[in-house]
């Protein structure tokens, strides 16, 4: 009865261990996954160089060269702890070896020749192979997460290409923005669009999650709410239509916050509307702060959402601070949130600096708070100002 239960978990075991297992899969992975991950790395090694060398060298400097290359792609870290553990693995080799034994060799139909051979304690091979077979696993999969991490590259600066590059300054206002993903790629976003007779939109919006998913729905994101702009939609008419695109375009498990202000240069006058983000800032001149509130659901949560527009001005000297809620929410390694009176501190600390300078003192600020430890959300800043010289 016991033998029974024992080969039923062993049973068990094995078909859920080799579950979607095909034959094509372990064919392809000492085949086509293979070549490519040699490639990966072949393509840093001189091959001119390696032909000038004499044949019996030539493919020992290559595969020293393939070791390389595949280990310098590694962090220090890393790499020192891979190194450890090999020398751990040569070393109990070395103690599994058990002196020379001589073997007869055949030379020719009549005479034999005897050769001093290395002779090994029972297991050495199968612990020999099983350290190759691992160290391929390590080649295929640093290979794999590296040209992923190549592609994600390029898609940051994609990302970053399509966010304002530079500080915006035309008459009567200044703005700027800045982004620090948590990842490679991040979901938060933001805008500065120059409009008609003086006027400009900033937006700062926030995609549920982070990573590649959240970065493809912020870019979707980004160049419909340029398109309805282009329309000359008003701020709630266009976040009704913009609601509308994401619910249809996204997945149901997905949702945007985005704050959408238009600012007058000549009045001051900020018409804003807010679909579920954190409330933006007014800094006054007299170093106190405004929340703007006001505002409605996240955008694709529900189709049909309305969405009213709410109003404050801008007095020469005061400006807009749009955040997202990484920033407030980021912690320190006791689990102390940053919050909204750590951000109000900074920006009084900053004083008359510039938006790009303040929104880095800002950014640098929570980094230090968070004290090194990965970060849990995106950071994103934006500041609009309108210049004391205006008055």
């Amino acid at each position: 009865m016991g033998r029974r239960r024992i080969r039923s978990r062993a049973e068990r075991f094995f078909a859920t261990y080799t579950k979607d297992l095909k034959s094509e899969d372990v064919q392809r992975l000492f085949t086509r996954d293979t070549r490519e991950a040699y490639r990966f790395f072949a393509r840093e090694i001189d091959r001119d160089e390696l032909a000038k060398l004499p044949w019996f060298r030539r493919q020992w400097v290559h595969a020293g060269l393939f070791a390389r290359a595949v280990l310098m792609r590694l962090s220090p870290a890393r790499r020192a702890l891979y190194g450890v553990a090999l020398g751990c693995a040569v070393v109990g080799l070395l103690q599994l070896f058990d002196g020379f034994t001589s073997m007869s060799v055949p030379f020719g139909p009549i005479v034999g020749v005897r050769l001093l051979i290395p002779r090994w304690a029972d297991g050495t091979g199968w612990l020999f192979w099983s350290l190759v077979a691992t160290n391929l696993l390590v080649v295929l999969e640093v290979a794999d997460r590296l040209s992923l991490k190549d592609d994600l590259e390029v898609a940051r600066e994609i990302q970053q290409a399509m966010l304002p590059g530079a500080t915006y300054s035309a008459p009567g206002v200044v703005a700027c923005g800045l982004t620090r993903p948590a990842n490679t790629v991040g979901g938060d976003f933001y805008d500065i669009l120059p409009a008609e007779a003086g006027q400009v939109i900033v937006a700062l919006g926030d995609v549920a999650g982070k990573g590649s998913p959240a970065a493809l729905l912020m870019a979707l994101l980004l160049a419909i709410m340029r398109t309805l702009v282009d329309e000359g939609l008003d701020g709630a008419a266009l976040l009704v239509r913009l609601n509308a695109q994401v619910c249809r375009h996204s997945p149901p498990s997905r949702f945007i916050t985005l704050f959408y202000a238009r600012f007058d240069s000549a009045t001051g006058r900020l018409v804003y509307v807010n679909a579920g983000h954190t409330p933006a800032l007014v800094q006054r001149r007299d170093g106190t702060f405004d929340r703007l509130l006001g505002g409605g659901v996240a955008l694709g949560m529900f189709e049909g959402s309305r969405y009213d527009a709410h109003e404050t001005v801008l007095a020469p000297g005061e400006q807009l601070v749009l955040y997202s809620d990484g920033i407030t929410e980021a912690e320190s390694p006791d689990g102390r949130p940053f919050e909204e009176p750590g951000l109000e501190a900074v920006l009084r600390a900053a004083g008359d600096g510039t938006p790009e300078a303040v929104g880095r003192a800002v950014i640098q600020a929570v980094e230090r708070h968070a004290q090194d430890f990965k970060l849990a959300d995106d950071l994103t800043v934006l500041l609009l100002r309108r210049p004391a010289e205006t008055a």
